[in-house]
């Protein structure tokens, strides 16, 4: 599957982060040439070797074989809201465009009182029609999860959703059983070896997929097909390079009834492909594109890595993922 990718001639970027998100300032990450374009290999730094080559299979599908083809010409995206300030909450939303908006929450104990804040800022932001859904990154236990769902629900004027409340899949199916507002699995379901329990175990609403952890596109229409769930199809921080697979795979799904994590371009303070070929959301939503973008020689020369140190450390780590999705695959390239 690999044949013809240029691993040696990978680039190494650094963006810094418009504002802090899940603890990340600076986003790092490599991009990955082949035959059928190009790719993004971008796993967070706290990922071992094995959980990151799903991160490389899905640069190396998209720098070979492609995607399969949409059948929507756009998505619907929501905004995403950082664990910032009411003021700034509601000017990210008001400048985004977006009906639905996706807010952090439970960004350190104690944050209660300033999540109500955020949320009710984008409520107003957004008027009564827009959508609000809350992601907790499976940082509350399950009795914070069950009391501080209602309020937040209450200062939402109605959520759309709660993401990855709680850490593991018996959490989840706890808290679904006990609150009136549908749950959402993220990390359960890419961090998972069987991402079917989701759906087994009653323990989610809506499946939240995103193609980068899990492998690409391909298998993850499967995974989404699996889950028997409505699917959101959501970024892991990626560049527009990687961007492209997840938007694809939003065009991909036979059904979409909820707007993608997608417009996450935002967070980060540049990209590495021009503004024209830029996935960034008009009026709420996403071209689909059929292949990846292409890096701009003068953007990849501005976000360079120039820690040497850094640059030794990411190349190390393709070629130990490498080896590891070489032992999955059984592949001897």
């Amino acid at each position: 599957m690999s044949d013809g990718v240029d691993f040696d001639g990978a680039r190494v970027y650094s963006i810094p982060m418009a504002t802090r998100f899940r603890g990340v300032v600076v986003r790092e990450g490599m991009l990955i040439e082949g035959p059928g374009g190009w790719g993004e290999f971008c796993p967070f730094r706290e990922y071992d070797d094995r959980e990151a080559a799903g991160w490389l299979a899905t640069a190396v599908e998209a720098a070979t074989v492609g995607w399969p083809g949409p059948v929507r010409e756009r998505v619907p995206v929501n905004c995403t809201v950082p664990a910032v300030g009411p003021e700034r909450a509601h000017e990210i939303v008001s400048a985004s465009g977006c009906g639905t908006a996706k807010v952090k929450v439970a960004d350190h104990p104690g944050s209660l009182g300033a999540d109500l804040a955020r949320v009710e800022a984008v409520r107003d932001a957004l008027g009564p029609r827009g959508a609000v859904r809350i992601d907790a990154n499976g940082l509350w236990d399950t009795d914070t999860a069950v009391a501080v769902i209602p309020q937040l629900d209450k200062a939402a004027g109605g959520l759309q959703y709660v993401e990855q409340p709680c850490r593991t899949i018996e959490e989840l199916a706890t808290v679904r059983r006990k609150v009136t507002v549908p749950i959402a699995a993220d990390e359960s379901i890419r961090r998972a070896e069987d991402p079917l329990r989701v759906a087994v175990a009653a323990a989610a609403d809506i499946a939240v997929i995103k193609c980068t952890p899990l492998g690409g596109v391909h298998r993850s229409l499967r995974v989404a097909e699996a889950a028997g769930l409505p699917c959101v199809v959501s970024s892991a921080l990626e560049t527009s390079v990687g961007l492209a697979a997840q938007t694809a795979l939003a065009g991909a799904l036979p059904e979409l009834g909820f707007a993608c994590g997608l417009g996450t371009l935002a967070l980060l303070t540049g990209d590495v492909v021009n503004h024209d070929d830029s996935l960034r959301p008009v009026a709420g939503s996403l071209l689909v594109p059929r292949t990846p973008p292409a890096p701009d020689a003068a953007l990849l020369d501005t976000f360079a890595v120039t820690d040497p140190g850094r640059e030794r450390w990411w190349r190390a780590r393709l070629v130990r993922v490498r080896a590891e999705l070489n032992r999955a695959t059984g592949s001897r390239d």
